[in-house]
């Protein structure tokens, strides 16, 4: 799909998604290429006053300049500047392709591309002044080039609208910020097999409608979560195939008549083809909203866990100890140690869910094709990386710093009877049909409950005293470890389920 002319590298390029203020933590190193959102940070504005404002690259049919509120309020530069490296990376593009087509000279795109260059490292060293007069990242860009290199650079806009440009630049910036993301799902996939694989044999309740309900193995529920967080990644590497297309050369909706050639734009960029329509290219944002539709959902599946742990450092399950290292204090309770992190999972995830209904509800009544309106879509999608990542980055670091209290675990198994399916299954194997034997085993329930004892407790003639069907055997269904090896189906919980589960993941995620 990439090209050797490809100007885009999905190795090296996502680390452009934020501004960095300090080294990766040792956690991340085997992503590394994630950007941390907590290291985001914006660069003051320099503002134009009044008085020296300059022109506007659109004002040729205007005879005054905007208000300054209305300057204020419809910049964007204040967010849209983290489209910058992508921005110039798509100009260049664009310049070699007018180049190829005659539209400019050869000496014309060399001068472009270096202007173009030079600006990248300014904003890399944060030399570059970016002016809200300039309104957005594109004519912030433009500008500084007409400064730099003149005539030349006039003729980049060639066959271009900020329409197309806007949606090229942001396809770009997605598309990394998804091949971030993967990167801090897997490893949080490779920390939750590194807890399980530490905790080899241990029996927790399993829960239904938070009450008891049948033993399980703790790396089976883990494995659950691993389950989950795939899917998740492979949503994204659906959203992504969807997204990689290359609305440049659209221009404002109906193309151009310039003699443009979109698929060598799109090849250099490293997308899979131009988009068809262009209508459709400039006015749909429909790959951002399938984008925050599963950053939701895996914020959803990150917040279930959240709540797991949260409940399970409780006094009241006393499951799981987190480390001093992931835990926080009362400012007036001394004793207090919370598992604040996993509470803040589970409550950002209601920030991610809310990007998605702000683009969905910006988008439901717009006609085509573009709108103003659109410039709204950025700062949701912004907002939606960081905080997924951010969510990531927090739970893998936590299940690496917790420990599962197994005393206090094994003495919590024999409450709920756990065991009294698997006593249901014993009965259907003596050929007893399945609703007498959860009657049966209702009132083996209900005996133990007079008698404040388990199942396992009651004696062959009280079993005998509800059904005659009862022999010595089924003490060997009896107890949450009896129980857990009785089950056999693919994908349960039994023991050689588990490891055969565990083989397939640990194998797929390359963990020695």
């Amino acid at each position: 799909m990439h090209s050797s002319k490809a100007l885009f590298s999905p190795s090296s390029s996502s680390t452009f998604l934020f501004s960095f203020s300090s080294t990766p933590q040792p956690l991340s190193r085997a992503f590394s290429h994630a950007p941390k959102p907590q290291q985001l940070r914006m660069e003051p504005l320099r503002a134009a006053s009044q008085s020296n404002k300059e022109a506007k690259l659109w004002g040729g049919r205007f005879e005054e300049s905007v208000t300054e509120a209305v300057e204020s309020f419809t910049e964007s530069i204040s967010f849209d500047k983290l489209l910058s490296k992508y921005d110039i990376m798509g100009s260049k593009a664009h310049a070699q392709m007018l180049a190829q087509q005659s539209l400019i000279s050869a000496k014309e795109r060399d001068e472009i591309v270096k202007g173009l260059e030079d600006i990248e490292r300014r904003i890399a060293s944060g030399e570059f002044q970016w002016r809200t007069d300039r309104e957005d990242v594109h004519m912030n860009i433009e500008a500084a080039l007409i400064e730099m290199i003149g005539e030349p650079a006039k003729k980049l806009h060639t066959a271009r609208s900020r329409n197309d440009q806007v949606l090229t630049d942001f396809r770009l910036w997605c598309r990394d910020a998804i091949d971030g993301i993967m990167g801090s799902m897997k490893r949080l996939q490779v920390s939750l097999i590194t807890l399980a694989l530490k905790n080899e044999g241990l029996i927790v309740p399993g829960y239904t409608h938070l009450q008891r309900a049948q033993p399980v193995l703790l790396q089976h529920l883990l494995l659950a979560y691993v389950e989950q967080i795939d899917r998740d990644i492979g949503r994204l590497v659906d959203c992504r195939a969807r997204m990689n297309f290359c609305p440049l050369g659209a221009c404002a909706l109906a193309g151009t008549g310039l003699p443009i050639d979109r698929f060598m734009t799109s090849e250099t960029l490293g997308f899979t083809a131009p988009l068809r329509n262009s209508i459709d290219a400039v006015s749909d944002r429909d790959f951002v909203m399938e984008f925050l539709s599963a950053n939701a959902i895996t914020a959803v599946h990150l917040s279930r866990l959240g709540e797991e742990w949260v409940l399970w450092a409780s006094e009241e399950f006393g499951f799981i100890t987190p480390s001093d290292s992931v835990s926080t204090g009362s400012s007036i309770m001394p004793q207090k140690k919370n598992p604040d992190p996993m509470e803040l999972v589970r409550g950002k995830s209601a920030r991610v869910i809310g990007d998605l209904v702000t683009l969905l509800t910006l988008c439901k009544g717009l006609p085509h094709a573009y709108n103003r309106d659109l410039q709204e879509d950025k700062e949701p999608v912004f907002d939606s990386v960081k905080t997924i990542l951010g969510m990531l980055e927090v739970s893998a670091e936590f299940a690496l710093n917790i420990t599962f209290n197994q005393d206090r675990i094994q003495k919590a198994l024999p409450a709920g009877h756990l065991d009294a399916t698997t006593l249901a299954d014993y009965l259907v194997n003596k050929g007893v049909p399945f609703r007498t034997s959860h009657d049966i085993v209702g009132r083996a329930v209900a005996l133990c409950t007079s008698k404040n004892c388990q199942l396992l407790d009651l004696s062959l003639d009280e079993l005998r005293s509800i059904n005659p069907v009862f022999d010595e055997h089924v003490y060997e269904y009896l107890g949450v470890e009896n129980a857990i090896n009785k089950f056999s189906s693919y994908g349960s919980t039994g023991s050689a389920c588990v490891a055969s589960q565990l083989d397939y993941w640990t194998k797929k995620l390359e963990i020695k």
